[in-house]
C-alpha cells in the first residue's frame, strides 16, 4: 500500500534512530534519582510495531503482524516483551534493532518444554521478575507459565477452570488475566474469573488475598471484599498492589494485608470507562489504559485525574491492553484491537497527538463468513431492517441521538442467533447488559446485538461455555464467557430478544465498519435510491429562503448555508414500507447553464457511511432535524441528510455553501446519491436564486 513506502530506504534508519535516542537505547546507567513524573502532559503517540492487520509476520517492526498484543514487560538491558494472543498465542520479542521475533508457544494449547514446541492458551498479562524470568498470565489455561532460559514452565495452576488455594501444581484459577511480582519473588495473579487476587507464595503455595465469592463492589479487609473482573495489576514502592477492577469501573488497591480500598470509582459518578491496563511510577503516579475509551489517563498522587492521550476520539487508541514505563516518562501501550503497539511520548508544541497509524488497517479483511446470515437458514435470505449511517433516536422521542453502528436482520422473538463465523473471544466482559434490548456478545471483530446471550428462549444455557450467574430470585444478572472462548460459525449464541432483530456490528468500538460488505447469500439490491426532496438550512438549521414556483429564492446575506437532502432507500424483497438509510451522498455547484463551477466539476461526496467516527455527536453532521425512524422519535422513518457537512472514512466535519461569496443569480444545486450496491438515484438539483 502506498502510504506505507515511506518505511523503506533513509526513513526507516531515521525512525530506528529515533527509538535510540529515545527508550530503545537502554544501556545500563549509574544509578540516579528518578525524576518527578509530570503531570497532566499531553502524548503524542509514536506507532512502533504491528500494521494493523491481524496476523503472524516477524521481522521489522513496522510490517510485521500482531493478531492481538496484550501484555507488554519493557527489558531495560533489551527490548520488549509482548503477550500476542488471538490467533497467534505466541510471546514475541521487539528488540534494539526495530526487529520483532517469536520467543515461546506454537499452536494454541497446554504444553511445557522448550520454548519454540511449548503452548499457550490466549496468553494476557505479563511481568518480569528479578532474575529475568517472564511471568505470564495463561488465560485459556487457567494458568501461571513462566518463560525462563529458553523453558516455558508452569508455576501453578493444572490447565483447569477452578478456584482453589493450595499447592501451586494443585490450586486452580480461572482465567486469569494478569500477573505482578515483589521483589521478593511472590508473584500476585489478577484471578479474573474468580473476581479475586491471588498470590503464589516463595513456598509454592496459592492463597487468596483478596476477593472471591462472585462479582461485586466492597472494600474492607481481603476476605469480604469483593472485585468483578480484575483485568490489570501494578506494584508500588510500599508493596500495595493496585488493581483494574474492569466490571466496576474502579481502581482499587490492596494493601500487604490484604486489606482493600477503592480509590477511583465506586460512586453514582462515572470516572472510568472500563480500567484495564496500568503502570505506575516510582514516585506514585498511576497510569491507566481504558478499555471502552481506548484513553490512557494519569491519577496524580493527590487524586487527580487528567488525559493523556484519546481525549480527542478521533485518534483514539482501539482496546489498551498492556502499558509499560520508559525512562524518560514515556509509555509503552499495546492496542489489542488495532493489532499495533505504540510509545507515548510528550507532545511537541505545534505537532499534531499522532505520529504515523493508529487504530487497526482501515484494508484489513472482512471475518470470512462464507455469505452466512446470523439466523437460520444461514445461506437463505432474511429481512434487512437497517443500515450502518441510519439516524436513530431514543424512546424518549429525540429524533437524533447517534448514527446506527451496525447491519439488522430481522427475526421472531426466541429465534436462535448463530455465529457467521469462526473467532475466539478477547473481551474480559463479552457479554454486556443483560436482559436489557441492547444485550449482546463479542466473538472476535463481530458484535451480536438484541438477544438473550447464551440462553434459550425459556432462559436455559445453550451450553457450558456460557456461565450464567443468577441473583437470589433466580434471575439472570450476569452472562460471564471467558476469554479465550472459540465459537464456529454455526454455533448458537443465543436468542433474540423483544427488539425482534439481530443486530451485526463489525471492528472495535471507534472503529466500526460497514456489515453489509460481509456478503450475504441472497442479498440482492436492484433498487435506485429516490430523492424526495431539498431544501436550504441557515447555521442554526432553520429554512431560510423560500422556494416559488421551482426556484428557491435565497438571500446572500443568509452566509453560511446547509443543503438537506430527504432521501431513502430500500432492497429487493423487503416489505414496500421498509425504508433503509443511503450509503454515500454528495453534491455540486453548477451554474444556469449546467456547467460545474471551478471546484465543482465532481461531487462532493461529503457523507460516506464506510466507517463510523467515534464521536457521538457525528448524527448532527450527518442529518437534519427533520429525521427520525418509527418508535425513535417518529412516526415514519424519514432520513433528511446534510450534505455539505462530511461523515465519512471515520472522520466528520461541518461544512456548508458561503453564498455571500457568489454573485447573485441563478444557479443549479445537483445532488448525487447511491446505495451500496452502486444502483444510482436519479440526478436531483435544486434550482438557486441569490439575490
Amino acid at each position: 500500500m502506498g502510504k506505507r513506502k515511506w518505511w523503506t530506504g533513509p526513513a526507516m534508519a531515521v525512525v530506528v534512530a529515533g527509538m535510540a535516542a529515545g527508550w530503545w537505547w537502554t544501556r545500563p546507567q549509574p544509578a540516579a534519582p528518578a525524576p518527578a513524573t509530570a503531570l497532566a502532559w499531553q502524548a503524542q503517540a509514536w506507532w512502533l510495531a504491528g500494521d494493523g492487520q491481524p496476523g503472524l509476520r516477524n521481522g521489522p517492526a513496522r510490517q510485521a503482524r500482531l493478531a492481538e498484543p496484550w501484555g507488554i514487560a519493557r527489558d531495560g538491558l533489551r527490548g520488549l516483551y509482548i503477550s500476542d494472543a488471538g490467533d497467534n498465542n505466541r510471546i514475541r520479542y521487539l528488540d534494539i534493532h526495530g526487529q520483532l521475533h517469536d520467543l515461546a508457544g506454537s499452536s494454541e494449547g497446554y504444553a511445557d518444554g522448550p520454548a519454540a514446541q511449548a503452548r499457550l492458551h490466549t496468553p494476557s498479562g505479563i511481568a518480569l521478575a528479578g532474575d529475568g524470568a517472564l511471568l505470564i498470565a495463561d488465560t485459556g489455561n487457567h494458568a501461571v507459565r513462566v518463560l525462563r532460559d529458553g523453558q516455558l514452565s508452569t508455576l501453578a495452576g493444572n490447565g483447569q477452570p477452578g478456584d482453589g488455594d493450595g499447592p501451586a501444581a494443585q490450586a486452580r484459577f480461572d482465567a486469569p488475566m494478569a500477573v505482578a511480582v515483589a521483589a521478593d519473588g511472590q508473584v500476585y495473579v489478577a484471578d479474573t474469573f474468580n473476581d479475586r487476587i491471588a498470590l503464589i507464595g516463595r513456598d509454592g503455595q496459592v492463597r487468596t488475598l483478596a476477593g472471591g465469592g462472585g462479582p461485586g463492589l466492597a472494600d474492607g479487609p481481603g476476605a469480604e471484599a469483593r472485585f468483578d473482573t480484575p483485568t490489570g495489576l501494578a506494584l508500588d514502592g510500599q508493596g500495595v498492589l493496585w488493581v483494574a477492577d474492569l466490571g466496576n469501573d474502579a481502581i482499587r488497591r490492596v494493601h500487604p494485608d490484604g486489606r482493600v480500598d477503592t480509590v477511583v470509582g465506586g460512586t453514582d459518578e462515572r470516572q472510568l470507562w472500563q480500567p484495564q491496563a496500568l503502570a505506575i511510577t516510582a514516585d506514585g503516579v498511576l497510569y491507566i489504559g481504558e478499555r471502552l475509551s481506548g484513553r490512557v489517563l494519569q491519577r496524580s498522587v493527590q487524586g487527580h485525574l487528567s488525559t493523556v492521550f484519546g481525549s480527542d476520539p478521533s485518534v483514539r487508541l482501539s482496546r489498551p491492553a498492556g502499558l509499560a514505563l520508559t525512562p524518560e516518562g514515556g509509555l509503552l501501550v499495546s492496542d489489542a484491537g488495532g493489532m499495533r503497539l505504540h510509545w507515548l511520548r510528550s507532545q511537541p508544541a505545534g505537532q499534531t497527538s499522532v505520529s504515523g497509524e493508529i487504530g487497526p488497517d482501515p484494508a484489513r479483511a472482512l471475518p470470512a463468513t462464507a455469505g452466512r446470515w446470523p439466523l437460520a437458514p444461514q445461506r437463505g435470505w432474511h429481512e434487512v431492517v437497517g443500515t450502518l449511517g441510519e439516524v436513530r433516536g431514543t424512546f424518549a422521542g429525540k429524533n437524533r441521538n447517534h448514527l446506527h453502528a451496525g447491519f439488522d436482520i430481522r427475526g421472531d422473538v426466541g429465534q436462535r442467533v448463530l455465529a457467521i463465523a469462526d473467532g475466539k473471544v478477547s473481551s474480559p466482559m463479552a457479554a454486556w447488559s443483560p436482559n436489557g434490548q441492547a444485550e449482546g456478545l463479542a466473538v472476535a471483530d463481530l458484535d451480536y446485538i438484541h438477544m438473550r446471550v447464551g440462553r434459550t428462549a425459556s432462559g436455559q444455557p445453550l451450553d457450558g461455555r456460557f456461565e450464567l450467574l443468577r441473583d437470589a430470585r433466580g434471575r439472570v444478572e450476569r452472562v460471564r464467557v471467558r476469554r479465550g472462548t472459540r465459537f464456529a460459525a454455526g454455533d448458537a449464541l443465543g436468542t433474540i430478544n423483544a427488539q425482534a432483530h439481530v443486530h451485526l456490528q463489525v471492528g472495535p468500538g471507534g472503529y466500526e465498519r460497514n456489515a453489509i460488505g460481509l456478503g450475504f447469500t441472497g442479498f440482492i439490491d436492484t433498487i435506485a435510491p429516490v430523492i424526495e426532496g431539498i431544501a436550504v438550512l441557515d447555521a442554526d438549521e432553520r429554512r431560510v429562503g423560500q422556494l416559488r414556483e421551482g426556484v428557491w429564492h435565497l438571500p446572500r446575506s443568509a452566509g453560511v448555508v446547509q443543503l438537506a437532502v430527504h432521501a431513502r432507500d430500500q432492497v429487493d424483497g423487503n416489505l414496500p414500507r421498509r425504508r433503509l438509510g443511503l450509503y454515500a451522498l454528495g453534491w455540486q455547484l453548477l451554474d444556469a447553464t449546467g456547467r460545474p463551477l471551478p471546484g465543482y466539476e465532481q461531487p462532493l461526496m461529503n457523507l460516506e457511511f464506510n466507517r463510523m467516527p467515534p464521536q457521538r455527536d457525528a448524527v448532527l453532521h450527518a442529518y437534519g432535524p427533520d429525521s427520525g425512524i418509527t418508535v425513535h422519535g417518529s412516526a415514519v422513518t424519514r432520513f433528511q441528510y446534510l450534505v455539505t457537512n462530511t461523515v465519512r472514512d471515520g472522520r466528520m466535519a461541518r461544512g456548508g455553501l458561503d453564498v455571500s461569496a457568489l454573485p447573485a443569480g441563478d444557479y443549479r444545486l445537483r445532488i448525487s446519491a447511491r446505495d451500496w450496491h452502486g444502483n444510482q438515484a436519479a440526478d436531483s438539483e435544486l434550482w438557486l436564486r441569490l439575490q
